[in-house]
């Protein structure tokens, strides 16, 4: 770098010695000082790569899904990432991509203890970034839900996350600018009908991330809670039917159409979504609720700044309750 330096010096062609002396004398400083200043910086570079790479742990990471390409847009980003599911096998794209990948099941404590134990040891007790992804639907009414499933969906959707905070805090408090990033939904914040459980738990999420985002501002964690819309995962199943002794059965057809086939119509891709959650949770500011997803917007509007009923009034129609209360009007006239 120095050897650099001495070549561009400039050549002076001045006849005055002293002149010629001066003038060199002062190029010669700038250059040497432009030379050390470059090299610093380069340094410096380096070693903000080695040192200051931000480390994440993702949880739900399987194939097709949303965590996977959250791992995928951290790793494009330079991050060290550790991306988790409950099977292996579902995370090979993410393993020949060079992230490291292992087993969690954030519903059992010894599965989370053995995960923070790896982490603790591969990365010297330290943690910047905790994702938490992990999630499941259970698209039925209140009177049509089993409450072994709704006690399930709530293990993996609310307290798994809340035991992944718990665990993981002391590794969040080594770094100096930690965030955890909380995966949640548009329904926990509208009445998305035969959606009580999911609704419900990603409710709960929701007011997780707010209470954590006062708790842990004296530690310099920030929270970050992501309002999500449609995104394309297989999140919802093909198989659910209602039950034969549903309230629902006369607008059976509108529910399978709407809540199960074509509900992830026009939903948005999930690489950009990634990127852009991504993008939020590595600046040095981020919000504290992100919205993004298909209808984001637009619920963003009606929740901010119209009554609460509007949102009644469009998903009762879309999901086919406007019709089964005509239905009912109608049976009550005929009697």
């Amino acid at each position: 770098m120095l050897l650099l330096g001495w070549w561009w010096i400039p050549r002076n062609h001045c006849t005055s010695a002293a002149t010629t002396s001066s003038v060199f004398g002062e190029n010669l400083f700038y250059q040497l000082l432009a030379v050390f200043w470059s090299t610093f910086k380069f340094l410096a570079a380096m070693a903000g790569e080695l040192s200051d790479a931000p480390i994440v742990l993702i949880t739900g990471c399987s194939a097709g899904g949303l965590g996977e390409s959250l791992a995928l847009a951290f790793h494009a980003k330079g991050c060290r990432v550790f991306a988790t599911s409950r099977t292996l096998s579902s995370m090979e794209q993410l393993r020949v991509a060079g992230i490291d990948t292992f087993e969690l099941d954030v519903t059992k404590t010894e599965s989370i203890v053995a995960a923070r134990e790896r982490v603790e040891g591969a990365t010297g007790g330290k943690l910047d970034i905790l994702v938490n992804n992990a999630g499941q639907s259970y698209p039925y009414a209140t009177s049509d839900a089993s409450m072994d499933k709704v006690r399930a969906l709530f293990d993996v959707n609310f307290f798994g996350a809340l035991e992944m905070v718990q665990a993981f805090l002391p590794l969040l408090l080594v770094s100096s600018d930690a965030r955890i990033v909380q995966i949640g939904s548009l329904s926990g914040i509208m009445p998305t009908p035969f959606g009580v459980s999911y609704n419900t738990s990603k409710a709960a999420l929701q007011s997780l991330s707010d209470t954590l985002r006062v708790e842990l501002a004296p530690f310099n964690i920030k929270v970050v809670h992501i309002v999500l819309g449609n995104v394309q995962t297989p999140i919802t199943k093909p198989w659910h039917r209602l039950p034969q002794d549903s309230l629902y059965l006369p607008i059976k057809d509108i529910y399978q159409s709407r809540r199960i086939e074509n509900f992830m119509d026009n939903a948005h891709q999930r690489a950009p979504v990634a990127r852009d959650i991504v993008d939020e949770a590595l600046k040095r500011e981020p919000r504290a609720w992100w919205w993004g997803g298909k209808n984001s917007l637009i619920i963003w509007f009606i929740y901010s700044f119209l009554p609460r009923r509007c949102l009644d009034w469009v998903l009762s129609r879309h999901f086919g309750l406007t019709k089964l209360s005509e239905l009912r009007s109608h049976q009550r006239k005929t009697l």
